[in-house]
């Protein structure tokens, strides 16, 4: 539905866990261009939560209950479990609804190729909220690289590692790989994701997928090596049993290398209270800034303030400005979360191969 400019964007979130709650609901509600109209969850405590934060909001039980709502909506942002991706966002879309997928975008390659199709048939808008492309140390690499500074890069590592000892959530403690289920999957996702925007299409050539924690139905500690047809070799860690963090990123280039601790703030920012509005959003601790040169002439470089609220930015300008007839940019084109998944694809096909008998 394409709404102009003449009203807000009617959306709807389905699921207020982290994802619902933390990233969609409170971008949303700070950008005039949408007003949130209805939240969907079954669970008593997160009704009460979503209620008292945002007044003005129908509350109901499931996801099923906003599809019997599309016509008097305009967006549906899914924050539900990844094996639900595929089947929602199809039924949204068949519906009349434009679309945000949380990540993973769909559990196989195969489903998010054929909800691209559908939604270009039906002349719906589809886009992944692929929302750490606007991380601040992200954006502050990607200048890097773009400025040249590093010289020609050979090598980008990329972590996300946690400690987080127990799998708390009760979706998470019962999903396997084929539900979506997986570090590699979750944080995964997102270094997939990074990595392929930084230095472009690349190849799967050693994968480590294994399980740490008790009661973990996939992987908790991967490690995937890519090779890019641009030459460059990426390193990829994600690990949720993890007491002792390594860099977020290094990358290794002909004229020096740039260096990075810590996690973007914005997440937390969130958790803790704070609003996009806020005027400390985003804005990482100095102390943080990655060092940038080589050894014995290093330099420390202000990471660039984090910037979430782009993807909704975006988004509202493509669907008022016509939606799927717009030439305008989507946040994130689906394209590129498909070949995401055909990746963590590859690095499941070569992990079989590596314990067949």
């Amino acid at each position: 539905m394409t709404t102009g400019s003449s009203r807000p964007i009617r959306v709807a979130i389905a699921g207020f866990g982290l994802s619902g709650s933390v990233f969609h609901a409170p971008l949303i509600a700070a950008n005039p261009a949408f007003f949130v109209d209805v939240i969907s969850t079954s669970d008593a405590g997160r009704k009460a939560a979503a209620s008292a934060t945002y007044p003005g909001a129908r509350i109901v039980d499931s996801p099923s209950d906003i599809i019997d709502l599309a016509g008097e909506l305009d967006l549906l942002v899914l924050g539900t479990p990844p094996a639900t991706h595929y089947p929602l966002a199809k039924a949204a879309l068949e519906a009349g609804l434009d679309v945000v997928v949380d990540k993973p975008f769909t559990v196989r390659s195969a489903e998010g190729e054929e909800l691209i199709a559908l939604a270009a048939r039906l002349g719906r808008v589809l886009t992944v909220f692929q929302n750490r492309r606007w991380d601040g140390d992200f954006l502050t690499v990607h200048s890097l690289v773009g400025g040249g500074s590093l010289g020609s890069v050979s090598r980008f590592e990329s972590r996300f590692e946690r400690w987080s000892p127990a799998v708390t959530k009760a979706w998470k403690a019962s999903a396997t790989a084929d539900d979506g289920g997986g570090v590699l999957f979750d944080l995964g996702t997102h270094l997939l994701d990074q990595a392929l925007e930084l230095f472009g299409p690349a190849t799967v050539v050693h994968a480590e997928l294994e399980v740490r924690r008790p009661g973990e139905k996939a992987d908790d500690d991967v490690f995937l090596a890519l090779r890019h047809d641009s030459g460059v070799t990426s390193h990829l860690w994600m690990n949720m049993l993890c007491a002792q963090q390594g860099p977020r990123f290094r990358l290794l280039g002909s004229e020096g290398a740039y260096t990075k601790h810590g996690i973007d703030p914005q997440e937390p920012f969130i958790v803790a209270g704070g609003s996009p509005l806020d005027p400390d959003y985003g804005v990482e601790d100095r102390d943080w800034a990655g060092m940038l040169g080589r050894d014995g002439h290093l330099d420390r470089l202000p990471t660039e303030r984090g910037a979430y609220p782009e993807f909704y930015r975006i988004l509202a300008e493509k669907i008022n400005d016509g939606g799927a007839d717009s030439a305008l940019p989507l946040p994130v084109d689906p394209a590129g979360p498909v070949a995401v998944l055909k990746l963590i694809e590859q690095a499941r096909a070569l992990k079989q191969q590596s314990t067949a008998p």
